[in-house]
């Protein structure tokens, strides 16, 4: 999909399911991938006996990957020019995430035509456990 600034609205939204019941091997694959072997992540029972968790959790980086993967498949690949984020909670296996982006400002910078999004993602109990901001170029 490739956006048009002539589309947008401020407060139109975008909703994308990132995850449906988030598995330990898609934990672990994630640390495979990034490298980051934080036990806390991986390792059960250094999580529950050690560190006092009730679980092992997935990285923040996995959370905001997939919340940029919905970014990118909303305004498209190659158009972010912004997106940063904070993590608010923690991700549990047999979590089911949701991301919306909310449109807050469509303007014109040096004939660029950009959008500000406020992103937000939250678990299926509505908790929010990311929050952040996107601004991508718009046609």
């Amino acid at each position: 999909m490739t956006l048009k600034a002539s589309d947008l609205t401020v407060g139109q939204t975008f909703t994308q399911r990132l995850v449906e019941d988030l598995k330990r091997t898609q934990i672990v694959q994630y640390a495979g991938a990034s490298g980051d072997y934080n036990p806390l992540h991986t390792d059960e029972i250094f999580t529950t006996q050690v560190a006092g968790y009730p679980s092992v959790f997935a990285h923040g980086m996995l959370t905001m990957g997939m919340t940029g993967g919905m970014l990118t498949d909303t305004v498209g690949d190659g158009r972010l020019t912004k997106f940063g984020v904070r993590f608010t909670s923690q991700v549990w296996p047999g979590d089911t995430l949701d991301a919306t982006a909310t449109v807050t400002r469509v303007f014109e910078d040096g004939g660029a035509k950009l959008v500000d999004l406020d992103v937000v993602t939250v678990n299926q109990n509505g908790v929010e456990v990311l929050k952040g901001y996107a601004q991508a170029r718009v046609d």
